[in-house]
């Protein structure tokens, strides 16, 4: 059976609808009520969803942190975060009303407006989360976006030189690299011990889809190895270049109580910091990552 007939087997026998939203990556769920226990084949059809296009959306969802929580697990266990703030009580949902770590104001916007916030989440980690579910808990006035990239079609299209280049290397991921300044230099120092520098494929293989994904990012990928420095420095650069371009993306535009499911595996985002003065506060469970990227 293909990936369409799998999607459409699990749409008739769970009542969940799926509708495409953009022509490479994104789809809208619904037929399906996140305040309650789902079924099997409801649960079912959801993944099934999310690895065809890798990230998707429910609308007016106003679920509890119970809920959340309870959602996330149908997917496998909810990993923390060690620096991002959580919910009183709820440990496994990150609290998130800040840029990169910083609370916005006047003073840090325009430092924080401009930065690169291209990334896959946590590749700091030996197994880095497989997915993550982030819910709308209060939406700004304007803005606030957030954009998704398929990193499969970017590494596709890249020039077959490139790809017989980047087969083979791998990258070193650092969270020191996007959290270091933002900590105290004891906190620095304890997160180094934690978490030490971490080696990845350029290149990663998804372990469920079998599709070949570019696996660097701007806020956690430190470098390449295997190549003279200068040459190592012009490859990454080139690499993240490409997923800023727009064809490769699917821009969300945010409603009250909406909810994003991304692959981790197979998608970078980036959250879009035009909204101040305006506030924007939004909650995410993290999915825990099973395997360590592989080629």
């Amino acid at each position: 059976m293909d990936g369409n007939a799998a999607i459409k087997s699990h749409q008739d026998a769970s009542g969940v609808a799926v509708k495409p939203t953009g022509p490479l990556l994104g789809a809208e769920i619904s037929g399906v009520d996140l305040t309650k226990p789902l079924a099997p084949e409801e649960v079912a059809a959801i993944r099934a969803a999310l690895l065809k296009h890798k990230v998707i959306f429910f609308r007016d969802q106003d679920i509890s942190y119970e809920d959340h929580v309870r959602f996330g697990r149908y997917f496998g266990d909810l990993e923390g975060h060690p620096v991002t703030a959580t919910v009183p009580g709820f440990p496994e949902i990150l609290f998130i009303e800040a840029a990169d770590g910083m609370k916005i104001s006047d003073k840090v916007y325009p430092i924080a407006r401009p930065a690169n916030k291209w990334h896959t989440d946590v590749t700091f980690r030996e197994k880095p989360s497989m997915g993550g579910i982030l819910r709308m808990r209060q939406k700004p006035a304007y803005g606030g976006d957030t954009i998704f990239a398929d990193t499969a079609a970017i590494y596709s299209d890249l020039p077959p030189d490139v790809k017989a280049k980047i087969d083979t290397l791998d990258a070193e991921h650092d969270i020191i690299r996007s959290y270091g300044y933002r900590v105290a230099p004891e906190k620095a120092e304890e997160l180094r011990k934690e978490y030490p520098l971490m080696v990845h494929p350029v290149v990663r293989r998804h372990p469920e889809t079998g599709e070949k994904h570019l696996f660097v990012n701007h806020v956690f990928t430190d470098r390449i190895l295997g190549l003279p420095e200068d040459e190592a420095t012009k490859l990454l650069a080139y690499l993240l270049d490409r997923v800023k371009a727009p064809e490769y993306q699917m821009r969300f535009t945010w409603s009250e109580n909406a909810i994003a499911f991304w692959d981790n595996r197979a998608t970078q985002h980036y959250g879009v910091l035009d909204y101040w003065p305006h506030e924007r506060v939004v909650e995410r469970v993290t999915v825990m990552g099973e395997d360590r990227p592989a080629r």
